[in-house]
C-alpha cells in the first residue's frame, strides 16, 4: 500500500492547511527546529512530507484535521504522473462512481494492491460504454492506478462531502486552472452562457440538441449549452481533450464525443451536422495549415489569408453546421476590419452566413485588455433568400471603466439577447444595417462604426446641469479653502505606529485576502480607490466549487487605510458609506481604539511628507512603506481631537478639489464633443 509520505506539500499549501500567509511558514521554519525537512523540490520552492506536515501542526495546537479538500488536492498536486494525469485518473473513479456506484462500493472494500489491480478492467468498461471505442480518455494501466489508489478513494470521500462526483471534479478541476492563469485560455462562464444562449436564440424555436464546440478547451463553452443529446468536442491538446470529455461526462447525460487533434487539419468529426457550433479558437495563429489546405472544401466563401486564422475556423464551423444551424464564435476586433479579410467578409454577408456581430466590454475574456466581438452565424438553406439585414451590437457603453472582475453580466445578457429578438430601441446599443450599405470597399464590420456614439458629457441642458454644479462646487472650495495659522515650533514626544499596536491602542491587519462566498458579491477597496478618493470598485473573486469562502478583511467606519507602495502620503478614513468593504491588496488598515485615538488625528499625521520618507525603503523598482514605523505625537484626547478636526477639514477641501476637476474635465469634453457633431451651438 502505498503510504501517505509520498504525498508533497508546498509552503503555500502549507499555509492554506494551517489558514495562515506564507510568511508565516517561513517562520516557523527558521525558529523550530523540529520542523519537518524537504523532501523534494528545489532550494528555493521545497516541498514537505504532507503526514510529517500535518503531524507538525497537529503537535504545535496549528491544526485539528486536515479538511479533505485540501488532503485531495495536496494529493492530486503530488500524482507522479502530474497534476493533470491524476486529475484524468480521479475523473475515471468518479465517472465510475457516477454510472455504477454500486460496482464502486464493492471495489472499496477490497486492499489497495487487489482494487489497484482490478480497476482498470472497470475502467475500461465504463469509458467505453459513455464514450465509445475510439475515445481521447485512455485507460491508465495497473501500474499508473496502483499509485493513485489512495487519490482515488479519497477523491471519492469528497465526491460524498460536496454533493457529487460532478462537484468534486469541478472543484478539483477548478484549482488546478486557477494555479496555472497561464497554461489555459479560459472562457468565463457568464460569456459561455450568453453564448449558448444566443445560439438558442438564433435557432429560432428549433432544438439545439447536436452541439460542436471545435477548440474546446476544457469544455467550458459545452457545459453551458441547456439540455443537449449529443456534444462533440475536439482540441489540439490531447490532455484538453480528456478532461474535456470527462468534466461533460459528469456533467450530464448528454451523448459525449471528444477527440484529440488539430481541427483544422485532422478534423475528428467530418460528417457531423450539428444544430449548433460555440467556439472561443485560437487568435493571430500563422500556422494554421495555410499552405495545406489551399483546396480545402469548407473554404465555401473564399481561401482564408496567412494572417486570417479566425476566418477558417468561422468557415469550418459553418460546415459542420446543419441548414439553419448557428454558430457563435468569439472573435479578436481586429477580424471585423482587416483589408486581407474583407472579400470573405463580404461573402458572408451576401449569403446571409453572417447575421450579427457584437461587441463584448474590455474584459469579457482573455486577453482582458481588448474588447472582443461576437460572431453570430447562421449556415443558409439551399432555398433560403438571404436577410437583407445585420444586426450590429455595441455593450461598450453600458458598462464604462468596468474590468474583467466586476462587469455586470445579467445586464450585458439581457442588452444583447433583447437586442437580437428586437427589444432594443437604443440606437447607441444596436442597430440593423442593410447589407447593401456594407459592401463597401472596406467590408468594415466593427458595429461602433455603425451605432450612433452617446455624446461624452450628455445633451446641451445636461452640460449646463454640469457648470451649474461646477459653479457650486468652486463656491464650495473657496469657502473650504484653510488659512495657515502660524506657529511656535516645540518639541513633541513622539510614538510610532508599531508601538501603539502593541499597547492594544490600535490594530493592524493587512488587505488582499478572502474570497466572496457563494452567491455573494463584497466590494473591494482597492488601492486606486484610496488614492482617488473613489468608492469601493472592486469584487472579490469566487471561491472554487465546494471551497469554504476565505473570511476577507472588512473595514469599518474610523478605520485608517493606508497604501504601502508607491512612496505616496495618504490615508483615507474609511465612512459609513465605504464601512462593510474587504480591504485590498497593498493595503494596510489601522483600527483606532476609539478611547485613545481619533481617527481623523490618526490619519492627519501618517500624511506628513517627512513622516513616510522616514517609515518607507527603497528598492530598484518600488518604495514600500513600512507602517509600524510611522509617528505621530503623544497628545491627550482633546488635542487629538482639535487637531483631527483641522485634518477633516483639509480633507473636505481636497474632496472638493477633485470634484470640481471630475466637473471641469466632463464640461470640457462634452462642449468639444456637442461642438463637433452639432448637438451643441457656439455661444
Amino acid at each position: 500500500m502505498p503510504e501517505e509520505s509520498t504525498t508533497e506539500v508546498t509552503a503555500a499549501g502549507i499555509a492554506r492547511l494551517a489558514g495562515v500567509g506564507r510568511a508565516a511558514v517561513s517562520n516557523w521554519r527558521r525558529r523550530h527546529a523540529d520542523f519537518p525537512k524537504p523532501v523534494g523540490g528545489t532550494e528555493t520552492s521545497p516541498s514537505f512530507s504532507l503526514a510529517d506536515i500535518e503531524q507538525w501542526l497537529r503537535d504545535q495546537g496549528k491544526l485539528a484535521e486536515v479538511p479533505l479538500r485540501e488532503r485531495v488536492w495536496q494529493q492530486l498536486a503530488s500524482h507522479p504522473g502530474g497534476t493533470v494525469t491524476g486529475l484524468l485518473h480521479t475523473g475515471c473513479a468518479l465517472l465510475l462512481l457516477r454510472a455504477r456506484p454500486g460496482a464502486w462500493t464493492e471495489l472499496a472494500a477490497l486492499p489497495d494492491d487487489r482494487l489497484g489491480a482490478l480497476l482498470p478492467g472497470v475502467f475500461e468498461e465504463v469509458l467505453t460504454a459513455r464514450f465509445g471505442p475510439h475515445r481521447s480518455v485512455h485507460t491508465p494501466t495497473p501500474a499508473e492506478t496502483l499509485p493513485a489508489v489512495p487519490l482515488l478513494r479519497a477523491a471519492v470521500e469528497l465526491a460524498g462531502e460536496l454533493g457529487g462526483a460532478r462537484q468534486a471534479f469541478e472543484f478539483l478541476l477548478g484549482r488546478h486552472l486557477d494555479a496555472n492563469p497561464r497554461q489555459y485560455t479560459l472562457t468565463p462562464p457568464p460569456l459561455a452562457e450568453l453564448m449558448a444562449a444566443l445560439a438558442a436564440a438564433a435557432s429560432e424555436g428549433r432544438p439545439v440538441a447536436t452541439v460542436l464546440d471545435p477548440a474546446s478547451g476544457t469544455g467550458g463553452l459545452l457545459r453551458a449549452v441547456p439540455h443537449p443529446t449529443a456534444l462533440h468536442a475536439q482540441d489540439a491538446d490531447p490532455d484538453l481533450a480528456a478532461l474535456s470529455a470527462l468534466r461533460l461526462a459528469l456533467h450530464g447525460d448528454a451523448d459525449v464525443r471528444a477527440a484529440a487533434g488539430d481541427t483544422l487539419r485532422a478534423d475528428a468529426f467530418p460528417a457531423l451536422a450539428a444544430d449548433a457550433v460555440l467556439c472561443h479558437p485560437p487568435f493571430n495563429e500563422r500556422a494554421w495549415g495555410h499552405d495545406e489546405l489551399a483546396y480545402d472544401p469548407r473554404w465555401e466563401y473564399g481561401f482564408p489569408a496567412r494572417t486570417e486564422s479566425e476566418l477558417a475556423w468561422v468557415q469550418h464551423a459553418l460546415a459542420r453546421l446543419r441548414p439553419g444551424g448557428t454558430a457563435v464564435l468569439l472573435m479578436p476586433p481586429a477580424v471585423a476590419s482587416r483589408r486581407s479579410g474583407r472579400r470573405i467578409r463580404a461573402d458572408l454577408l451576401r449569403r446571409g452566413a453572417l447575421r450579427a456581430v457584437i461587441a463584448l466590454p474590455a474584459g469579457a475574456a482573455p486577453p482582458y485588455g481588448i474588447p472582443l466581438h461576437l460572431w453570430v452565424l447562421v449556415r443558409p438553406g439551399a432555398d433560403e433568400r438571404p436577410p437583407a439585414e445585420t444586426l450590429f451590437v455595441d455593450t461598450a457603453g453600458l458598462v464604462p471603466d468596468a474590468g474583467r472582475d466586476k462587469l455586470p453580466w445579467p445586464a450585458l445578457k439581457n442588452a444583447v439577447l433583447d437586442a437580437w429578438t428586437g427589444r432594443g430601441g437604443d440606437e447607441s446599443v444596436a442597430r440593423t444595417v442593410p447589407v447593401i450599405e456594407l459592401l463597401d470597399d472596406e467590408v468594415d464590420l466593427a458595429p461602433a462604426r455603425y451605432l450612433a456614439a452617446p455624446v461624452a458629457g450628455g445633451t446641451a441642458p445636461e452640460l449646463a446641469a454640469v457648470r451649474d454644479r461646477l459653479d457650486e462646487t468652486l463656491r464650495r472650495t473657496r469657502g473650504l479653502a484653510p488659512t495657515p495659522v502660524p506657529a511656535r515650533p516645540a518639541p513633541r514626544p513622539l510614538t510610532t505606529v508599531g508601538e501603539l499596536a502593541r499597547t492594544g491602542a490600535l490594530q493592524l491587519r493587512t488587505g488582499g485576502s478572502g474570497t466572496a462566498p457563494a452567491g455573494g458579491r463584497v466590494p473591494v477597496l482597492t488601492e486606486h480607490d484610496v488614492l482617488s478618493g473613489a468608492a469601493p470598485s472592486g469584487t472579490l473573486p469566487a471561491g472554487g466549487p465546494g471551497e469554504e469562502p476565505e473570511e476577507p478583511v472588512l473595514v469599518a467606519e474610523g478605520d485608517v487605510v493606508v497604501p504601502v507602495l508607491g512612496g505616496g502620503s495618504v490615508a483615507r478614513v474609511v465612512d459609513a458609506a465605504t464601512a462593510g468593504a474587504a480591504l485590498g491588496r497593498n493595503l494596510q488598515l489601522l483600527r483606532p481604539e476609539p478611547a485613545a485615538l481619533d481617527p481623523w488625528f490618526l490619519a492627519g499625521f501618517l500624511r506628513g511628507t517627512a513622516n513616510n520618507r522616514q517609515a518607507s525603503s527603497f528598492a530598484s523598482t518600488a518604495t514600500r512603506l513600512d507602517v509600524r514605523r510611522l509617528q505621530l505625537p503623544r497628545l491627550p484626547p482633546a488635542d487629538q481631537r482639535r487637531h483631527g478636526a483641522h485634518f477633516r477639514s483639509l480633507a473636505e477641501f481636497e474632496e472638493a478639489l477633485r470634484l470640481a476637476a471630475r466637473l471641469g474635465e466632463q464640461l470640457v469634453q462634452g462642449l468639444y464633443d456637442g461642438l463637433a457633431d452639432g448637438s451643441v451651438e457656439p455661444a
